[in-house]
């Protein structure tokens, strides 16, 4: 790229005078006196090579040099501005694109209520989102295919990866209609013990997985897993079918599945975590706006 001759200073004074076509009314307009205005323009002219104005008694006009040149500084002018306007939306997070993990869970709760108030923020960012469970979520953050995830029960040790709690659920039992605790308003986690359960595999997010079984553990026994699933929806309707029972999420209730009851957990103190998700290195603009989006949205959701 050439390096241009002509300053951008200059460059201005030259439109503005050739719009007002009088020195006085053009200095007022730049905020300067009328004498460096004039020294502008003569430097201008002398990297030219030509009078841009014909300065007669009481009138500027623009010469045939300076016409040709007015269409072009303009131009200039214009593109920069437009270049320094993306430059400062970009360099605020307020265009560009980014990829967005989720798990499905949340499209029931918060996910519908963010996207919608990003959105409205921030029209000019392209939001790419992707159904995944926790643990290719964290696959994707690693890899930089995603760059925020929203998951469930995050782990304790990923140095690589930044993790902020934003909202916890209780969890419910999940029950064919036809099983016989669908009697009551809720369920002790003990009185599961002897039914079969369904449970989503340990490597879709194991973190949830282990909060699960260890739930049962301390209720004082080991689930009996016959079947697994990897989307809540398709474990509800395995439970519907007569499958077994699982324990999931509160939001569950949610999916509305012949067959299926939900019930309250006793004790009802067990919740499990959502967390947003993102790379330590990773603190650019485009994430730092949608981070503060999952704060709002999440607390709105509360």
């Amino acid at each position: 790229m050439e390096r241009p001759e002509l300053p951008l200073q200059q460059l201005y004074a030259f439109t503005v005078l050739a719009e007002e076509l009088h020195f006085g009314h053009a200095a007022e307009r730049l905020g300067i006196a009328q004498p460096p205005l004039s020294q502008q323009i003569r430097r201008l002219e002398d990297k030219i090579g030509h009078p841009l104005f014909d300065r007669g008694p009481g009138r500027v006009t623009l010469t045939p040099a300076g016409q040709a040149l007015l269409p072009s500084a303009r131009q200039a002018i214009a593109e920069l501005a437009d270049g320094l306007a993306a430059a400062r939306a970009a360099g605020s997070g307020e265009v560009g694109r980014i990829r967005l993990g989720f798990a499905a869970s949340l499209a029931l709760t918060v996910l519908p209520q963010l996207l919608r108030t990003h959105r409205e923020r921030f029209p000019g960012v392209r939001m790419d989102i992707r159904e995944m469970t926790t643990a290719p979520q964290m696959d994707a953050l690693r890899e930089g295919t995603i760059d925020v995830g929203l998951l469930r029960e995050p782990p304790d040790d990923e140095p690589a990866l930044r993790f902020r709690t934003v909202l916890t659920e209780r969890f419910v039992a999940v029950l064919p209609a036809a099983h016989p605790l669908t009697a009551g308003r809720s369920v002790r986690l003990s009185d599961l013990a002897e039914s079969p359960f369904v449970l989503l595999p340990r490597a879709t997010g194991p973190g949830l997985h282990d909060q699960i079984i260890g739930l049962c553990r301390a209720a004082g026994f080991t689930p009996r897993v016959v079947q697994r699933a990897v989307e809540w929806q398709t474990v509800c309707a395995l439970a519907g079918a007569g499958l077994g029972v699982s324990l999931a999420p509160e939001s569950i209730r949610r999916i509305r599945l012949g067959g299926v009851a939900y019930r309250r957990l006793e004790p009802a103190t067990a919740r499990t975590r959502v967390a947003v998700a993102w790379r330590a290195d990773d603190g650019g603009p485009l994430v730092e706006r949608l981070l503060e989006t999952v704060g709002e949205a999440t607390t709105a959701g509360r």
